[in-house]
């Protein structure tokens, strides 16, 4: 059940964000396009029971109206961790799928206070990290093409103008096509223990994912040198599209994950 919706003034941004359930906090970041209740509707009820889940709509996003800035994968960290202040969260897991994942990433980067654990869904640091099928791809893109994918109807349900679909099409289009992303060496920066979740036929190749999951600690032989801080985990028989609706088979991996203790500052790995 929702305890909360409202809006806060961010960065000049007037965000909407909900909060459902109580106990440690857990921010839920969406993919491109999509919506809280679209994204990520139908696993808040689980995470919720023993979580305060704060699922934030970032810039042009659902209930969230643009504003007359350009989009950034720093400015969207930025206005999380603004709200994060804002709601008296000191410190609080993060999960983030696709544009929410990449999100996710600078957050650990930019405001590692922020971060306690971190959960990337389908998403890389760097723009190697997706398929180069992608970009003429999204170089293509029109808002009509995504008629009947439910992300424009969902989008028209709670958008403040609905008539502005086009502009959040053309806005984010252009911050995937020139996305550049982070250095090997600034991903590896980030210290909180983090899972890296894709399905085998994702946008994200697996070797890109075991790249990431190697940078960040992983790759060793855990019944020698122990198990790393971080995570992999690849779902088969799914795509980028299709990860989010295999959730009954991955809420427990992040649930097991998210309540794993903390390793004390210093442990190897």
């Amino acid at each position: 059940m929702k305890n909360k919706s409202s809006y806060a003034e961010v960065n000049g941004l007037n965000m909407y964000y909900e909060v459902h359930g109580n106990g440690k906090p857990l921010v839920l970041l969406h993919g491109s396009f999509m919506t809280i209740a679209l994204n990520f509707g139908k696993m808040i009820p689980a995470f919720a029971r023993d979580r305060k889940v704060i699922a934030i709509e970032q810039q042009g996003h659902g209930h969230t109206e643009d504003i007359d800035r350009p989009v950034s994968y720093e400015q969207m960290a930025d206005d999380t961790a603004e709200l994060l202040q804002q709601l008296g969260i000191e410190k609080a897991d993060i999960l983030g799928y696709s544009l929410g994942g990449t999100t996710a990433i600078e957050l650990a980067i930019r405001h590692p206070d922020r971060v306690r654990k971190l959960v990337v869904i389908s998403a890389p640091y760097k723009r190697d990290g997706w398929y180069p099928e992608l970009f003429p791809t999204m170089e293509s893109l029109t808002p009509e093409m995504l008629i009947g994918s439910g992300l424009p109807e969902a989008y028209a349900d709670v958008a403040p103008n609905p008539d502005n679909w086009a502009k959040l099409v053309e806005k984010f289009k252009k911050l995937d096509v020139e996305y550049n992303g982070r250095t090997p060496e600034e991903f590896q920066s980030i210290k909180a223990p983090t899972l890296i979740m894709i399905g085998d036929s994702d946008a994200v190749p697996p070797k890109k994912a075991v790249e990431m999951f190697k940078l960040l600690g992983g790759g060793v032989f855990g019944d020698i040198v122990g198990l790393p801080r971080s995570q992999l985990a690849v779902i088969p028989g799914t795509t980028h599209a299709g990860i989010m609706e295999r959730a009954d088979w991955w809420s427990p991996m992040i649930k097991e994950f998210l309540d794993k203790p903390m390793k004390a500052a210093g442990t190897p790995k």
